[in-house]
């Protein structure tokens, strides 16, 4: 398992086959905004409470069973609440040659803390 770590907050990426990877979140961990460029992102909640937000939109709750496609473009993030773990499959579908993320600024605390 891979960690990543995220300004003292961590989260663990176990990747599997075809695209698809298990990503922990401990408690207030985000990812940074970020574009997937030739692929669509979806999002399977498994466990836990956390957020999902495009850039310019509302922040969404995810709940376990909540599932979320990202088309190909859109800035986003994701994370868990402040109060939870959350656990989430991440799926990259329709995958185009040369497909890559592009990441971007942090989520700021002021960001985040909007919706808590």
């Amino acid at each position: 398992m891979d960690f990543i770590g995220f300004k003292n907050m961590n989260s663990y990426l176990q990747p599997y086959a075809s695209g698809v990877a298990n990503v922990t979140f401990e408690p207030r961990c985000r990812n940074n905004w970020h574009i997937h460029h030739g692929a669509v992102q979806v999002l399977v909640c498994i466990s836990g409470k956390g957020w999902y937000q495009e850039w310019g939109k509302p922040a969404v709750p995810l709940i376990p069973g909540m599932v979320i496609a990202i088309p190909e473009g859109v800035k986003h993030w994701h994370g868990a609440a402040t109060d939870s773990w959350l656990q989430h499959l991440a799926i990259h579908t329709q995958e185009q040659p040369g497909a890559s993320n592009e990441w971007l600024e942090p989520v700021s605390n002021e960001q985040y803390n909007k919706f808590h």
